[in-house]
């Protein structure tokens, strides 16, 4: 099975001189084939990976464009090959360039037997590069497998290189429990299960991954959340940007605080990917089918869209951009995304299957089997569900969890990585979310 490795390289001043530079090279390639294969499509026409390659070789031999020798001919050949896998994906016009300012440089190795690997201690490990020479990283973890191809790229201050791949086990079909379980992730806690288990990571209070009990629902408590920061890092990152917000744009002193603030953010990203790790390991491990909502991150997460007032000209009506700006920022902090991709990576080695269910009205369903009655006035705030027919009285990210998890038995066609289980093209989709938890309580 395919898996990533990655690692932190210790390149030395010539070494991350080159890197920076190839990395420009690979840049300019991109935007160069970019901007070609959107002229071809100007003229209705349609250029290819092939016809590219071979005029990038006519390139090279040009006294003018002598800079492309530079690079390994395969880095720049697979630069070509990603920017031609993403036209096929996702159309030449929506692809987009690779600013200087925003883009992180990175390349790669595709040729296993070009990137020997050796390991030169207990903590250190030394692979050869193409151009580079021998370049030293840190052996955090064995490597484990066999190395497929190899990527290197630069992380604020720090380059990494990443290999992939084939550990030699052999993907499992079906788990060991056939145990079901529905996952809700929210904005106060990353994930509740239907079982009642709180998977959530808050420095202020615990430092755990997973909980029985749930989170305070007392606006001081939530004040206090700092989610992936601890409250050093909170603290000095509040600081930067007050100098931030004081420095000349374009000077030196301001390049200097945004590298600080992205050295926070880079380990904030590090923490929230090892918990979606942490979290989908437990998850996979104990149940055979995980169902989770289907969700557009994106789409939740965009920006609030203005509203011109028809009265006055050039002015706007209020949109609750501000309210909208700090829900972003809390879905996106509680990575969901990251956690789906996470439950994908992991199920491959249990033989777990992930659904994928419609959200509709899941928040909104009394989980009682003798009621199941749909009414927004149940859900009494974040944290409360109180049915307003029978009374039922439980945490409201449980009440969805649990309607997540009777959907997804009930509904039968499920979109899964590893395929639908067996038998499930056979069952009827039901009509509504309270029929589904009526139907899986039924079979139950």
């Amino acid at each position: 099975m395919l898996a990533g490795r990655k690692y932190r390289l210790e390149f030395d001043f010539g070494q991350r001189v080159f890197a920076e530079r190839l990395g420009g090279i690979c840049r300019a390639v991109w935007n160069t084939g970019l901007e070609q294969r959107r002229e071809y499509r100007r003229r209705g026409g349609w250029i290819t990976y092939e016809e590219q390659c071979r005029q990038l070789a006519e390139a090279k031999a040009d006294p003018y464009c002598g800079w492309l020798a530079d690079a390994p001919a395969q880095v720049i050949q697979q630069t070509l090959k990603d920017l031609d896998e993403a036209c096929r994906r996702h159309g030449t016009w929506k692809v987009h360039w690779k600013a200087k300012a925003r883009w992180r440089p990175s390349f790669r190795f595709p040729t296993a037997k070009h990137i020997p690997v050796e390991r030169i201690g207990r903590k250190w490990g030394r692979v050869f590069l193409p151009k580079f020479g021998w370049a030293r990283f840190r052996l955090s973890r064995p490597l484990g497998g066999s190395v497929k191809s190899a990527t290197v790229s630069r992380h604020g201050k720090h380059w990494f290189i990443s290999f992939l791949i084939d550990d030699g086990i052999g993907e499992r079909e079906e788990h060991a429990c056939p145990a079901w379980v529905g996952v809700d992730r929210g904005v106060v806690t990353a994930a509740v299960t239907s079982d009642g288990e709180f998977f959530d990571r808050r420095h202020a209070a615990t430092d755990g991954v997973s909980s029985r009990q749930p989170p305070a629902d007392s606006k001081q408590d939530r004040q206090d959340d700092l989610g992936y920061l601890t409250p050093g890092q909170a603290e000095r990152y509040l600081r930067l940007q007050r100098r931030l917000a004081r420095a000349k744009k374009g000077s030196k002193r301001r390049k200097t605080v945004v590298a600080a603030m992205s050295e926070i953010m880079r380990r904030v990203r590090w923490r929230r990917a090892d918990f979606n790790a942490q979290a989908a390991h437990r998850l996979t491990r104990a149940y055979g089918h995980v169902v989770i909502e289907e969700l557009n991150t994106k789409g939740m997460s965009a920006a609030a869209k203005p509203k011109p007032d028809p009265d006055r000209p050039g002015r706007f009506l209020r949109n609750g951009a501000a309210a909208k700006s700090g829900l972003n920022k809390a879905i996106l902090d509680k990575g969901w995304y990251g956690l789906e991709v996470a439950l994908r990576s992991k199920a491959r080695y249990t033989g777990s299957a992930i659904h994928k269910i419609n959200p509709a009205y899941t928040s909104q369903t009394c989980p009682n089997p003798a009621c199941g009655t749909v009414d927004e006035k149940s859900r009494k705030s974040q944290a409360v569900f109180s049915c307003t027919s029978c009374g039922h009285t439980e945490h409201a990210d449980i009440v969805g969890a649990k309607n997540i998890k009777a959907k997804g038995q009930a509904a039968g066609l499920v979109v899964s990585g590893r395929g639908d289980p067996p038998g499930s093209a056979k069952r009827q989709a039901p009509r509504s979310t309270a029929q589904a938890a009526h139907a899986a309580r039924a079979a139950a």
